[in-house]
């Protein structure tokens, strides 16, 4: 354990930059009922939304999620400051650990099945490739990297999947002998949507994120992940960390369940910002409200700018970004093949959008490309959804996960709230 939670910055960092504007939603674990509770974030408090909405699935079922939280919150229990939760979450890697009569925060959503789509920016759809061919040996991968890129260039970014134009592209990348399953899922009809963890298995912000000890090559994936209904309404938004083991998905693609989802691999938060207008059609547009605050919308998320710092305990520092605005997939696009008539998702679904971020700095020998070492800070921010920090460790040596959905639902029996 680290001897300071400075590395978790404080919740002035965690916020959005317009601060509590927005319709915050969290959770939190609160030991005056021994389980978790649904919370709106103020900038007077946190305040319990469990007696109306026992759960965030439960929430996000509303006609308008964001007038109802805010309507449930009048008159509810005062958890704390965001100050004063936020510190004792990050508190639990300090040599005193957390005040474990006092709440912490949660990853924000709970009963919603976790899921991700995965190779839908042009760079991480190379890099997929790359890791197909090189079978997760990152030594041939920088040679590989120069001669996919010479064949297929970027313009792929302009390619629409599904298109007459995509079709042309792979009858091409097939002759040339370049094609690839990751090339299919990229720009082809059919997105990659994965299961990335069990329902109740992610990590909130200002915890350990996990990677496997046995992994050599790994690194961090910054998304935007959409808060689903059942019915298929994109209600919210929040960040995401989809930590990846590229020497185990490079090896087979049929090992994705072993890359992707391993004790704490998955972080999500710091909340869920709830959009103030239900926005979920392209043809949505964000307009300045009476009060001149343009409203956080489907709209926004497509526009919005995904950042990520990356600081080592050996002064490795990287920075990157992602911009929605060159998502191959439009988030409708992606949920429509999420949730339909092909599948439900009766407590709604998480998913995240993929990212464009990939690795590619050398960190510790040349041609080597970037591997997390522990104790990496992990930060993914944006200027609509805050920022989610997260430090790295072993999964073998991360917090077990331990309150599964049976656990939740005695405990919610318990507090007579089902």
């Amino acid at each position: 354990m680290t001897t300071t939670t400075a590395w978790a910055g404080d919740a002035a960092t965690a916020l959005p930059a317009d601060g509590y504007a927005g319709t915050l939603v969290g959770r939190v674990w609160n030991p005056a009922v021994a389980g978790p509770s649904p919370v709106l974030i103020r900038d007077d408090g946190v305040f319990d939304l469990s007696a109306t909405f026992p759960t965030v699935s439960a929430l996000a079922e509303e006609a308008h999620p964001a007038a109802a939280a805010r309507a449930a919150a009048e008159g509810a229990p005062r958890l704390g400051s965001f100050d004063e939760l936020y510190a004792n979450t990050a508190a639990a890697t300090s040599e005193a650990g957390r005040d474990t009569e006092s709440p912490w925060l949660l990853a924000p959503v709970d009963l919603q099945t976790l899921k991700a789509a995965g190779v839908t920016f042009a760079v991480s759809m190379i890099e997929r490739v790359i890791e197909e061919r090189v079978k997760g040996d990152a030594d041939a991968a920088a040679k590989m990297r120069d001669s996919i890129l010479a064949e297929i260039g970027t313009d792929l970014r302009e390619v629409k999947p599904g298109s007459e134009a995509a079709i042309a592209l792979k009858q091409y990348l097939v002759g040339e002998g370049l094609w690839s399953q990751y090339l299919e899922v990229g720009i082809g009809p059919d997105a990659e949507i994965f299961t990335k963890g069990p329902t109740l298995s992610a990590m909130g912000t200002a915890t350990q994120v996990g990677v496997l000890s046995t992994s050599h090559w790994n690194n961090p994936e910054p998304e935007v992940a959409l808060l689903v209904s059942s019915t298929g309404r994109i209600v919210g938004a929040t960040l995401g960390n989809d930590v990846n083991l590229r020497d185990v998905e490079g090896r087979s693609a049929l090992l994705l369940p072993k890359a992707k989802d391993n004790n704490a691999s998955c972080a999500l938060g710091p909340f869920i910002r709830l959009f103030d207008e239900e926005q979920t059609t392209p043809e949505a547009s964000a307009t300045s409200d009476a009060s001149g605050t343009t409203p956080f919308t489907l709209d926004t998320v497509r526009a919005m700018t995904v950042t990520l710092r990356i600081d080592g305990t050996d002064g490795f520092h990287l920075d990157g970004s992602s911009e929605m605005s060159q998502i191959s997939r439009d988030p409708v696009d992606l949920v429509g093949q999420l949730v339909g008539p092909h599948h439900q998702y009766p407590d709604g679904a998480l998913l995240m959008l993929g990212t464009m971020f990939a690795p590619i700095v050398d960190r510790d020998e040349p041609d080597r490309g970037f591997t997390h070492h522990t104790g990496d800070i992990v930060r993914i921010s944006s200027a609509e959804l805050g920022s989610l920090v997260n430090q790295v460790e072993q999964s073998e040596r991360c917090e077990p996960w331990v309150f599964g959905i049976g656990s939740l639902m005695k405990n919610l029996a318990s507090r007579n709230l089902l």
